[in-house]
């Protein structure tokens, strides 16, 4: 499926808690996004990874290309990644696991990996009451992020803390833990887009009391986009290939 951007679409950022980490958002961001409902609807979901709680299909790579050259702009300028030079995973996801049935890691805030130029997209395209995108701070250590240098000292802290307080109960993550405070919220708006640092403590907001359809028309259906920079020897080839 090919993809355009809206010439009505608006760019502006949030900086939430210590660290100030920008939170890139584009509002009126797709110029036909109820084509990628119908596109979602035409592909075949299924469990990928263990930590999502629902269902991802692959958009397909014109797709995804296209996404991250509309933004590369905002990737070059605001977090210094160069989206040409990265690997990239692109899915439709829809929550659909109940609250009762999360794994005990999905029910903590996460992170998406701990490389400060891993970055993360995300377009909804669901209805506002399924719920935004929330980012934490871990209390005891004060990290908003965990990077390379932070991850021992994070994981250390936290099991000891799971050891002291036990599991968050079987639900979504709603203000926060006693382990986690919630820092801000992006809200949940029909074709708005955003980009972060994948390193962010982050975690969707979704009402424990609230059906959670499989079916993309009404699920809470985003666009998940991950970039990841290639190591430095694959963009050397490339250079070297043009």
């Amino acid at each position: 499926m090919k993809l355009s951007f809206s010439p009505q679409s608006t760019l502006h950022f949030e900086y939430f808690g210590n660290e100030r980490q920008p939170i890139a958002i584009i509002d009126n961001a797709l110029l036909h996004p109820h084509a990628l409902i119908e596109d979602a609807c035409s592909k075949p979901f299924s469990r990928i990874g263990p930590y999502y709680p629902g269902l991802r299909a692959h958009t397909g790579e014109e797709f995804t290309q296209t996404l991250i050259m509309a933004v590369g702009d905002i990737l070059a300028q605001h977090f210094n990644v160069a989206g040409e030079c990265c690997d990239s995973e692109c899915f439709y996801s829809v929550v659909t696991t109940p609250p009762d049935t999360l794994a005990p890691i999905q029910r903590f805030p996460h992170y998406d990996g701990v490389e400060e130029n891993r970055i993360a997209i995300l377009c909804y395209l669901g209805k506002p009451e399924q719920g935004g995108t929330a980012f934490y701070r871990h209390r005891s250590t004060g990290y908003e992020t965990v990077n390379t240098e932070r991850f021992s000292t994070f994981k250390q802290a936290l099991e000891a803390e799971v050891r002291e307080h036990g599991l968050p109960p079987p639900q979504y993550i709603e203000d926060g833990t006693p382990i986690f405070e919630r820092i801000g919220v992006i809200e949940s708006i029909f074709n708005r887009i955003l980009i972060y640092r994948g390193f962010n403590l982050h975690c969707s907001v979704i009402d424990n009391a609230s059906p959670l359809p499989s079916d993309p028309r009404e699920g809470r259906l985003t666009v998940n986009c991950f970039l990841r920079p290639k190591p430095r020897a694959e963009i050397t080839l490339m250079e070297t290939a043009h």
